[in-house]
């Protein structure tokens, strides 16, 4: 099942949750003419609490999915909260793995997502934050995360359903890249329970090659566990008058938008935002800014879609997919209607997904 993951609403209680389903995720399911939609629920830590709390509450909720045509094969448990406030920017990478907030938070999805799950799901995933931002951290903090790790992977050994965590590289993070997630994780977390979520925009902002990162992941015993089909800004000549132009109209305050540049020797230079990105501009640039998959961004910029068509085509087994482009109500200009936004991205991207297993 493709879904498409509901961060891009800013409810945060169980009520409002509903509302916004039946504002939005209804209609996403009638434009795209299906009987079952996939979201991949995302659930501020108040609600998942509650919702694990109360099997009862549990148990109508997942009645309220089902009365909408509504199906979960994924949480996305990488925000904690507020997500929608005017200004997230490193608030998004709290509680790290270090503290008893994230864990337990964590928990109550895999609750959660066990009474969501459909009876014929393969596996459940849940995708979750590398870790931290990568300052402050430790060699104690590296501790800390393991044993946090551990205790949540006992806990997805005892469950009743197949639910796995998928760890999401961000750059910035801890786990900047892949390749950081790869050895980091290797000899630390149990492979059956534990792999990783490819964001495709993120990988393609670290500027790696899809092939590549693929085979690295397989050699190394892992399994991608969830992709989060995404899209970043490209920008071919960021030192153009016109390309700084256009990009500044997507320099806004709430998220932060990670910058790449990649020099001519194939060196990745980074910057933490697009406002205060000072890179020398003689390569070509990469901006953590989800772009809708179905569009071009205005030219002279472009998107990466290239790149989430390179993991489809070389993606082996089935993961799940969760289209994730959060940013439609900062995008410049805005969106007239969302759900058909939505819509048109969800049937990108599975016929882009179609045409990936066929090639493969």
């Amino acid at each position: 099942m493709i879904s498409y993951c509901t961060n891009v609403h800013p409810a945060e209680d169980l009520e409002g949750i509903l509302a916004q389903l039946d504002r939005y995720s209804v209609r996403v399911r009638e434009y795209c003419d299906e009987d079952l939609l996939g979201v991949g629920l995302w659930l501020a830590a108040p609600v998942a609490r509650g919702l694990a709390e109360n099997r009862d509450v549990l148990a109508k909720f997942r009645a309220e999915l089902d009365a909408r045509g509504l199906g979960v094969c994924t949480l996305n448990a990488f925000p904690y909260g507020g997500f929608h406030d005017e200004v997230v920017k490193r608030a998004v990478y709290h509680p790290k793995w270090t503290e008893r907030a994230r864990l337990r938070y964590t928990l109550d999805c895999v609750t959660v997502l066990g009474g969501l799950l459909a009876e014929d799901a393969a596996y459940g995933s849940i995708s979750t934050l590398p870790l931290a931002w990568r300052e402050p951290w430790a060699p104690a903090d590296d501790d800390a995360a393991t044993r946090a790790l551990a205790t949540l992977t006992e806990v997805l050994d005892r469950g009743e359903r197949p639910i796995r965590l998928a760890v999401e590289p961000e750059p910035g993070c801890v786990l900047d890249t892949v390749a950081d997630a790869l050895r980091w994780l290797s000899g630390r977390v149990d492979p059956a329970h534990i792999g990783l979520c490819l964001d495709t925009c993120h990988l393609a902002v670290s500027f790696a090659d899809p092939a590549a990162t693929l085979r690295q992941i397989a050699e190394a015993g892992f399994d991608v566990v969830k992709v989060q089909a995404s899209a970043a800004l490209h920008v071919a000549e960021p030192a153009a008058e016109c390309a700084r132009a256009a990009l500044a109209a997507f320099a806004e305050p709430r998220y932060l938008h990670q910058v790449r540049e990649r020099a001519a020797d194939g060196t990745v230079l980074a910057s933490d935002d697009l406002p205060a990105a000072d890179l020398p501009a003689r390569g070509p640039w990469r901006v953590h800014f989800h772009v809708p998959l179905h569009t071009a961004p205005p030219a002279p910029l472009s998107g990466t879609t290239d790149v989430l068509r390179a993991v489809f085509a070389g993606l082996r087994g089935d993961p799940h997919v969760e289209v994730e482009t959060y940013t439609w109500t900062v995008l410049p200009g805005g969106v007239d209607d969302l759900a058909r936004g939505i819509a048109a991205e969800l049937r990108w991207a599975r016929g882009e997904l179609d045409s990936g297993r066929a090639a493969s």
